[in-house]
């Protein structure tokens, strides 16, 4: 029998963090489904749709490459309104079928993803991904959309350690988020050095880099997921190119986002990953 990943901290971490924000929406009455969140024209059963959206389509490609195949191509046929018209499908639904959509959907590609064998790679719309990467990008998706319905609900959640697999995701995205824009990424490798909420510090690249990022964890989480301006965090760049970095960075695919807007009043759209 195939060695499974099985054990993998962000399989688990996963679980939690969907269960966090399952938490936020288990109980809304059905008014409250309906609140916008700073995603233009998404309520919060958008939100929760598109998870589940995403969640089917990952549990696809982890267990059917052919059928996953095809959502490609349904993709391609229609790039600039697929992901909206999942979300907007699920979101007609009753808050109830909603929900137990979703909750199916995780658990099945929770599943799957533990009984996947080290080393298998799955197709995505990107590059291929191991189990371990496709996990933490679905975290990623879930803490980003969580923050939207946290704050179309006026809630202010408290940050945990499962903050480091987005920041993991939001430094390899790096050079994506140059590329996205036609710009050559740098040759050199970054050093940041976040803390964690618990104190514990979480580092990337060569210590003596020349180019370094530093700040609180869940302030650089918030500005690679785009769900705050660089403005309102403190998130702080040590040369040219990670200052350049700081202004376009993105943890998630698809086209360039441009964010949320300052406080001050700068404008900005939220970009829906």
């Amino acid at each position: 029998m195939p060695e499974a990943v099985q054990a993998v901290p962000v399989l688990d971490d996963l679980r939690r963090e969907s269960e966090e924000l399952d938490q936020l929406v288990g109980g809304l009455e059905g008014e409250r489904w309906t609140l916008p969140t700073p995603a233009d024209g998404w309520t919060v059963a958008h939100q929760i749709a598109h998870l589940a959206w995403t969640d089917q389509a990952a549990l696809t490609a982890v267990t059917d490459g052919d059928a996953f195949g095809r959502l490609v191509e349904a993709a391609l046929a229609a790039p600039e309104s697929f992901v909206d018209d999942g979300a907007a499908e699920g979101a007609e639904l009753p808050p109830g079928e909603l929900l137990a959509r979703w909750r199916a959907g995780r658990d099945a590609l929770l599943e799957a993803l533990t009984a996947a064998p080290r080393g298998t790679r799955f197709p995505w719309y990107g590059p291929p991904m191991s189990a371990t990467s496709m996990a933490t990008a679905r975290l990623m998706e879930t803490w980003a959309h969580g923050q939207d319905v946290a704050d179309a609900l006026g809630v202010t959640r408290a940050p945990t350690d499962r903050l480091r697999h987005v920041a993991h995701i939001g430094v390899r995205a790096r050079d994506f988020s140059f590329g996205v824009r036609g710009l050559s990424a740098p040759d050199d490798l970054f050093r940041v050095e976040l803390q964690l909420p618990s104190g514990e510090p979480w580092v990337s690249g060569p210590e003596d880099a020349g180019q370094r990022v530093t700040g609180p964890a869940l302030d650089f989480c918030l500005l690679v997921t785009q769900r705050a301006h660089r403005d309102d965090l403190a998130v702080r760049a040590e040369g040219a190119d990670a200052e350049r970095w700081l202004g376009i960075a993105q943890a998630f695919a698809g086209p360039a986002g441009v964010g949320r807007p300052a406080k001050n009043g700068k404008d900005a759209q939220e970009p829906r990953p």
